[in-house]
């Protein structure tokens, strides 16, 4: 199955799409900081997913996998730093949220696929 095609990566894709999105309204002086942060997180969901399936080997898949999984956690992390800052609305937040638990789950599952693959 191509990559493309795959839920997890469709839908990482689009949390990546909304973090560059909220992080356009960041102030000048984060961009260095916590906005390039942010959005280097959300960039390597997809990548490493998409790098996970150009391998050979159900190991080494789950190792980029693992990675990607890692990526959405330190992504969480900053989310909510960010709210901390008041650089996102409360109301925001949550919608991302939503999303990155969205990912989150999938993720998951799809490790699990591998696992027993």
């Amino acid at each position: 199955m191509e990559y493309t095609n795959l839920d997890i990566w469709i839908e990482c894709r689009k949390l990546t799409n909304i973090v560059y999105d909220f992080t356009k309204t960041f102030p000048k002086e984060e961009i260095f900081g916590l906005t390039n942060q942010i959005r280097r997180c959300a960039v390597s969901v997809p990548s490493n997913i998409a790098e996970g399936c150009g391998r050979n080997t159900s190991k080494e898949t789950i190792h980029f996998l693992f990675i990607a999984r890692g990526s959405i956690y330190e992504l969480e992390t900053q989310l909510y730093l960010s709210l901390d800052q008041n650089y996102i609305e409360k109301e925001e937040f949550e919608n991302i949220l939503s999303q990155i638990m969205l990912c989150k789950k999938l993720l998951n599952g799809f490790i699990n696929y591998y696992k027993n693959k």
